[in-house]
């Protein structure tokens, strides 16, 4: 080890090992990744090197009483690292899932030699092995049909390593049981291979559906109901899990929607029903019960879920915050709310707060030459809003942007009088 001199401590890695990790490189070498020597060091004192591979050194317990570091999880750390390019942090959590043999090391390369030869970037091949190491013990055999199978059905270049990062399920899944069935699902309900590219990322409950069985029976039923093949495209598209529920459940759903008046052939309705299945009964429950909390009848809750059924999809918390901010802050009335629910739907801190700290800042200037519609001034988009209400006075107010970036206090707000937004509606 005399050619060799510690660069640098990385970290304590107590939280996986009693092991504290310290990066050392040959003195006449480049500090490039591949160059990089790593050291396993005991908390003991007295400590031998008992493994070195290439570039990967391992210290252990001299102490034979003590348990000594095993041979497969040093030489599983060295592969990731080494041969496929993982950080030391990463390997190591992988490799409490994974234990590799030396002597399948040639089996391993031949699985990322496969990946690839499929267009699968170094990025790609890190990523995949974060989330399933155990890629790399799979058979090239097994795994090269469905790669194939999948590029020729419209994944070709770095749509298909996008693909399996973001869905394992085309990886693990049986071919003939599982992917070929969903894709062919896929492709009969969606109309451009964009969607069909954009839904497939999306459809891990799809994979241990029956889709000739629950799924084309929901379908049938919606279909039946009046929903046009556009609003299953949009189901599948944006939500699939819907169409995988008990037909109990769908059929509650289309007829409370029918009952509230929206027509099945519209958008609207479609996005209803798509909101209702998306949560079970407690906590619609406990919804409805926020509601009337904040001050709203049964009746507005449910004129809000006809008009803008998107709200009632919001975590109770963003619920809570939103209304909170309006009625307490803004002093909007509920009924204002429950006549404009759109309101509901914008982000408080990206959008709501800072839009409403620019407005009051300008009122206070009174350099607001004519009133707005609250739902104007937070429907605007960011660059509009941005030029009629921040830049063009800048000259009279040079810290407006940071106000509206919340980089500075709004001066003296707590003595602003709030605007009278409920009259802009």
């Amino acid at each position: 080890m005399a050619n060799l001199t510690l660069q640098t401590s990385l970290f304590l890695f107590s939280s996986y090992l009693p092991y504290q990790f310290l990066r050392i490189t040959p003195q006449t070498s480049t500090t490039t990744p591949r160059n990089q020597h790593f050291l396993i060091i005991t908390p003991q004192t007295s400590s031998t090197i008992i493994s070195q591979r290439k570039q990967f050194l391992v210290i252990a317990h001299s102490d034979k009483s003590s348990s000594p570091l095993l041979s497969l999880s040093s030489f599983t750390v060295e592969f990731l690292v080494n041969s496929c390019g993982l950080p030391l942090e990463d390997a190591l959590s992988a490799s409490k899932k994974l234990q590799l043999k030396q002597n399948n090391s040639q089996k391993y390369e031949s699985v990322l030699l496969l990946l690839r030869s499929f267009h699968f970037s170094d990025t790609h091949i890190t990523k995949l092995l974060i989330k399933f190491p155990k890629i790399l013990q799979m058979k090239v055999n097994n795994v090269t049909p469905k790669l194939e199978y999948l590029r020729d059905n419209g994944f070709s270049g770095p749509l298909l390593p996008d693909l399996i990062v973001s869905n394992l399920g085309f990886l693990t899944g049986s071919l003939n049981r599982s992917i070929k069935p969903t894709l062919e699902f896929l492709k009969k309900y969606l109309q451009t291979n964009d969607k069909f590219v954009f839904a497939a990322k999306r459809t891990s409950r799809l994979r241990t559906t029956d889709l000739k069985g629950t799924t084309e029976r929901n379908i049938e039923f919606l279909l039946s109901e009046g929903v046009t093949a556009t609003g299953i495209e949009t189901l599948v598209l944006l939500q699939v899990r819907t169409l995988v529920h008990r037909l109990d459940r769908i059929v509650y759903a289309v007829r409370t929607v029918k009952e509230l008046g929206l027509d099945p052939t519209t958008p609207k309705c479609v996005e209803a029903i798509r909101v209702l299945l998306s949560m079970n009964n407690s906590t619609w429950n406990r919804k409805l019960h926020l509601f009337k909390s904040l001050g709203w009848s049964e009746e507005e809750i449910w004129s809000v879920f006809k008009r803008q059924s998107i709200c009632l999809a919001l975590s109770e918390e963003n619920i809570r915050r939103t209304v909170d901010f309006y009625v307490n802050t803004m002093k909007l009335k509920p009924e204002v709310l429950a006549s404009r629910p759109s309101l509901l739907c914008y982000a408080l801190n990206r959008r709501i707060r800072p839009r409403y700290n620019i407005i009051q800042v300008l009122e206070s200037r009174k350099l607001l030459k004519k009133k707005f519609k609250i739902t104007t001034l937070f429907r605007l988009p960011e660059k509009v809003f941005l030029e009629k209400f921040v830049d063009k006075h800048l000259d009279q107010i040079p810290n407006l942007l940071e106000v509206y970036r919340g980089t500075i206090m709004v001066e003296k707000m707590d003595q602003l009088e709030p605007s009278n937004l409920n009259a802009l509606v």
